[in-house]
């Protein structure tokens, strides 16, 4: 065989077996030395190629493209420090337990650690962020390296897929030359099929789940960032049978599509109603069942940790379970399918009906502060309220997904929310939306901080690339808004320097560039007025200017105002 022969052969193995194990979407970064696969993905049918050119941007791009389709997505780069670049987006994927598939080319060994150019030392390099890395070997005309090929591609989709998912590592190394045979298909994989069990709950263990819940005298149920699609109505059968209030985080999709019946039961104000001490004495609960991870809300987490539930019980398919705050008393490695299967039915407790009374109260203040205030929180429930019926929204870090937690109430729309919490970085935002619109194809909506935006001002570049449906809602406080809410706020010396960092940006020559509908807004009537206007372009830019001081002033005048008026209730 020839060398092309050869390398053709190798690829087509490589490709094969990704097919095989169920992959479709691959994010391509141009580069040398990965041209046999590139060529190779773009040439195939099989898969869906997305191009991204920054190597960052890509990886967090494919890592909307995994959260949104709930599979496993290839990324591929050249060798040395474009592999380097995957390195964000992966940390992410590793604690958010996102399946990303990281496919770095690499320099032969004759080329490795002697002073080539682009050839740095890229085995292990993403260490243990992710679950698994191999070295491949070099293409060869040998039957064992193509089962081998063929093998460990399965493997480590396999491996990515089972819980806790997460990424994986190929490091593949080619010599030169590069070009491959265009007019490729691919072979039949002697490897067939990887068969997984579905995990189910004994009877056992069913029946001690049952009795830690019959014997609780009040408990609440925390629902947190949720993998994969949760069949809601029946999450919804288990909490009404339960009768125990369920604080759903905004990221666990369960405040979209209630059940009316079970509307009163979905808690969305609790991260305010926990500001009160004494509210939150009343409640407190001798049981709390927790589903997903963590959610973002301080004060739900200070009421845990001060508190510490009696049973505090968590259901994660994860034997290393999520217990940052150490008051887990009992896990369940279990899927939630499983779990909510499970019927008890209970009396609804007086706490239940305090928090459902207290939740209401909240409600109707956040819409009067709407109406009468003119901050950021303002600005995010008109947009949350005025949301079209099928859309997406995608939160940022920070200020964002705070506002998010406080102001997007439950409603019967169909709308998913997303956000990066799990490292809850600002960096890579702008391009994980886009990979979550490119594969979901309906409209979304982005809302972001303007240091995050200009974190990831590059992930733009993909909408030179694949169909765009997406409007960025920025709100621009020439700063770290978050910063103000916290004591180094206290201190005015160096705060503005080191915290505040004004940069005194504004975005409409980025939307130029883009060609994005551009408008920028400085009242909440001329807010309303442009989310009601006819969306022109594939790429619409909402550039929102608020100022951080105000901002914290009104949101502590909200919640210090909910709190007086809940202990004045009690």
């Amino acid at each position: 065989m020839t060398n092309k022969e050869v390398l053709t052969n190798y690829v087509k193995h490589i490709a094969s077996a990704l097919k095989n194990a169920g992959v479709q979407d691959v994010v391509i970064s141009p580069g040398s030395r990965s041209t046999p696969l590139a060529y190779a993905f773009a040439v195939l049918d099989d898969f869906t190629v997305y191009r991204q050119i920054d190597e960052r941007s890509a990886a967090f791009f494919a890592l909307g493209l995994a959260k949104a389709s709930d599979k496993p997505v290839v990324l591929l780069c050249t060798s040395g420090t474009a592999a380097s670049n995957y390195y964000p987006a992966i940390t992410e994927a590793h604690y958010a337990r996102i399946p990303l598939i990281a496919m770095t080319a690499d320099r032969p060994n004759e080329l490795r650690e002697v002073g080539a150019p682009q050839a740095i030392n890229q085995i292990n390099m993403y260490g243990d962020h992710v679950k698994w890395s191999v070295d491949f070997p070099l293409a060869e005309a040998n039957e064992q390296v193509d089962a081998f090929i063929e093998r460990h591609v399965q493997r480590g989709i396999s491996i990515s897929m089972t819980a806790p998912r997460g990424p994986v590592h190929f490091n593949i190394p080619f010599r030169e030359p590069l070009l491959i045979d265009l007019n490729l298909t691919l072979p039949t994989s002697t490897f067939t099929a990887h068969m997984s069990a579905q995990a189910m709950l004994s009877e056992e263990v069913k029946s001690q789940f049952k009795n830690l819940l019959t014997k609780s005298k009040k408990g609440m149920i925390i629902v947190g960032e949720l993998p994969g699609k949760l069949d809601k109505q029946r999450f919804w059968r288990f909490a009404q049978a339960l009768n125990w209030p369920v604080l759903c985080d905004p990221l666990s999709n369960l405040r979209s599509e209630v059940p009316a019946d079970c509307a009163d039961l979905c808690i969305d104000q609790y991260d305010a109603l926990l500001k009160s001490k004494i509210f939150g004495e009343e409640v407190m609960p001798y049981t709390v069942l927790r589903f997903g991870a963590q959610p973002v809300s301080k004060p739900l987490t200070l009421f845990l940790q001060k508190n510490r539930p009696a049973q505090y019980i968590v259901v994660d398919e994860d034997p290393a379970f999520r217990d940052s705050l150490g008051v887990v008393t009992h896990h369940i490695q279990s899927s939630i399918e499983a779990v909510i299967n499970i019927s008890v039915e209970l009396e609804r407790s007086s706490e239940t009906k305090k928090w459902i009374d207290a939740n209401n109260l909240f409600s109707a203040m956040v819409q009067t502060y709407a109406k009468d205030t003119h901050d950021e929180g303002a600005y995010t429930h008109t947009l949350f309220d005025q949301l079209p019926d099928g859309v997406d929204l995608i939160s940022g870090s920070s200020m964002p997904i705070r506002d998010t937690d406080t102001f997007f109430g439950k409603t019967s729309k169909s709308i998913k929310v997303f956000a990066n919490r799990g490292t809850n970085g600002i960096d890579g935002v702008v391009s994980t939306a886009l990979g979550i619109q490119a594969y979901r194809k309906r409209p979304a909506y982005l809302l972001i901080g303007d240091l995050s935006f200009l974190h990831d001002v590059n992930g733009l570049i993909a909408t030179r690339f694949h169909e765009t449906d997406l409007t960025i809602v920025i709100m621009n406080n020439d700063g770290g808004g978050i910063f103000s809410y916290l004591p180094q706020a206290s201190i005015e010396i160096h705060y503005e320097d080191l915290f505040g960092t004004p940069t005194g940006l504004t975005f409409e020559p980025i939307a130029a560039m883009y060609d994005a509908q551009y408008t920028a807004v400085t009242t909440l009537n001329n807010f309303q007025e442009v989310l009601n206007q006819k969306k022109e372009k594939p790429l619409r830019i909402i550039e929102v200017f608020t100022d951080r001081k105000e901002n914290v002033q009104a949101h502590r005048q909200l919640w210090s105002k909910m709190i007086s008026r809940l202990e004045a209730n009690e």
